[in-house]
């Protein structure tokens, strides 16, 4: 079985590492086998991904992050871009097209641009087969529950889920990430087409919750939140942790 982190940023929009330190730390310090570079509405750092992929270990596959009217949308296997900022499903349709497999980015996310679970819900009836699937487990999110609902309405609408990181530092990438059958990235674009892939939980070690709490801190910092709670099991670790957005 491979495994495969799809939703990872460069410096090439808000990430902090640079494409060649992405592919060399998936290679080096993950099990990762295929990644995708998904800057924010910028094919740039994932063409580059691709040109430098055959002088490291994991395979690259193109992607972004596509802002549209109603939420983010992720698009693998996407070799030209999509124009930001149309409506969702012509997004999904424009990916389509160019051959890409569209996914909802983070749907339930409360803090981040999302499609949520009402438009996802009529999006999926009216145009059924459009997406390729959703993002059930996301590494970023600082509110746990956000997962959780995505897991249920993966079930809810019978689409396939992705497990992703969302990493905007190196110390992130593989936190979560996506099961398919093989290695390659052709083994992982037949097993997202036929919907034989399994998210699996994001995992939360010491340097996961240094990177949250940096990015708590410069979202404090700028007037984003206005406080953070949070309840620490048997062995001091948080166990449910949110922020109160302004």
């Amino acid at each position: 079985m491979g495994l495969a982190d799809l939703h990872i940023h460069s410096v090439h929009s808000d990430g902090t590492a640079t494409v060649a330190a992405i592919l060399h730390h998936a290679s080096e310090f993950t099990d990762l086998d295929v990644i995708a570079v998904t800057d924010h509405d910028t094919l740039t750092g994932a063409l580059q991904a691709c040109e430098m992929a055959p002088r490291f270990r994991v395979q690259v596959i193109p992607g972004m992050e596509i802002t549209t009217r109603e939420g983010h949308l992720l698009a693998l296997f996407l070799e030209t871009p999509v124009q930001p900022w149309q409506s969702f499903v012509e997004t999904a349709e424009q990916v389509r097209l160019r051959g890409g497999l569209p996914f909802a980015a983070h749907p339930t996310c409360s803090l981040g641009k999302s499609i949520g679970k009402a438009r996802l819900r009529r999006i999926a009836q009216r145009y059924p087969g459009l997406l390729a699937g959703i993002e059930a487990e996301n590494g970023a999110l600082a509110t746990l529950q956000d997962n959780a609902a995505a897991q249920d309405l993966r079930w809810e609408l019978n689409l396939p889920a992705l497990g992703n990181s969302d990493a905007h530092s190196l110390t992130l990438i593989g936190c979560a990430a996506t099961v398919f059958p093989g290695h390659t990235a052709a083994d992982l674009r037949r097993a997202l087409e036929a919907g034989a892939v399994v998210p699996l939980p994001v995992r939360r070690g010491d340097g996961y919750f240094r990177h949250m709490a940096w990015r708590f801190a410069l979202r404090l910092g700028m007037g984003l939140v206005e406080g953070f709670e949070g309840r620490e099991g048997t062995d001091g670790r948080p166990r449910r942790m949110w922020v109160r957005a302004i």
